[in-house]
């Protein structure tokens, strides 16, 4: 950030800044409604940034809740010019990013900041996952939003040993996630949230794997009462892209602006998730969801588990020509790199 600061005052004191005598307005489809905490933290945050960096000259109509598409068109949306930054949930969108599951499979970090440096480094220009997917339909990362680990939490079935997930229905958000159901016994429901709670409340689910920070924004505290917090299922990210054809409009300056705004709210974003999960869990066990941890044996067990799950990912990418090993390789040294 510092190092784009830098740049962008040179270009003003050199002249460079009267390209702000243009004015922008972006338009933003977000899948995401305005109560979910990522887009307050992360996706407003970045808006809000960059309107303030470019002071005032860059504008956003925002337009949540699908309002613009659903949530798996939202590429087509960016390519198509409708939108100038879109929301992109890889896991949505599986058939174009599909490398870009990598951050879903179980177990591979905990942390949001931890995951949100990693991602970051694969999406950034030059990135692997830059160079194989984003790159490739035309779009450009600017923010980068990486949920917290997802948890298993069940409607009545205490979470005591790794025996009680034996044959449960829990809903995940398919890929990765299926395979760690299985792992564990339990039978994997894939459902997009808005049919999570009715699920639940009918009995058709029995649990879910979610993060925790979510439980409260998709109304789940009442339909839930138990939860495992030892155990990471899985994870899910999402990133606001830019289309390559609205960016290539941008002057340098803006181009920079919305550089900087993006970082922000990366790392403003993931310190929410990572500094609220202790207050959560005391939030939810508050509102009588029991909180329990598995055996450590167990959770070796599993984790153990996991190594074949990673395997198998790379395995069904290679099939489809893509590089697995590679961005595994890749995810896996970002993670551990400060």
């Amino acid at each position: 950030m510092k190092n784009i600061r830098i740049l962008f005052e040179a270009m003003v004191i050199s002249g460079a800044g009267a390209a702000f005598a243009q004015d922008v307005k972006l338009k933003v489809a977000d899948w995401l409604p305005v109560s979910h905490y990522t887009y307050a933290e992360g996706g407003k945050a970045f808006m809000d940034k960059a309107t303030e960096l470019s002071k005032g000259r860059i504008q956003f109509q925002h337009f949540p809740a699908e309002q613009l598409g659903k949530a798996k068109d939202v590429v087509t949306l960016a390519q198509s010019g409708v939108a100038d930054i879109v929301n992109i949930a890889p896991a949505y969108i599986t058939e174009k990013f599909p490398l870009s599951g990598v951050i879903e499979l179980p177990g591979i970090y905990e942390g949001a900041c931890r995951g949100s440096r990693a991602l970051t480094a694969l999406v950034k220009p030059g990135g692997v996952l830059d160079q194989k997917e984003y790159k490739p339909n035309g779009v450009r990362v600017l923010f980068v939003g990486v949920l917290g680990a997802y948890r298993v939490l069940t409607a009545k079935k205490p979470l005591n040993t790794a025996a009680d997930l034996n044959g449960l229905k829990l809903r995940t958000a398919g890929g990765p996630m299926d395979q760690a159901a299985a792992l564990l016994g339990a039978n994997s429901i894939r459902l997009p949230g808005p049919d999570v709670l009715p699920s639940l409340s009918r009995g058709t689910l029995d649990g879910v794997f979610w993060p925790l920070q979510s439980v409260k924004p998709w109304g789940l505290e009442g339909a839930l009462k138990h939860m495992a917090l030892n155990l990471s299922v899985g994870s899910f990210s999402m990133v606001y892209a830019i289309s390559d054809r609205s960016w290539q409009k941008l002057p340098g300056d803006l181009q920079m602006v919305l550089q900087e705004a993006g970082e922000y709210a990366t790392k403003a974003h993931c310190e929410y998730v990572d500094k609220t999960e202790s207050k959560t869990i005391e939030e939810l066990k508050s509102l009588g969801i029991a909180a329990s941890h598995l055996p450590d044996v167990d959770v070796q067990k599993i984790q153990l588990g996991y190594s074949k799950i990673y395997a198998d990912w790379v395995v069904a990418l290679n099939k489809r020509g893509k590089s697995g090993a590679t961005v595994l390789d890749e995810f896996q040294k970002a993670l551990v790199s400060k």
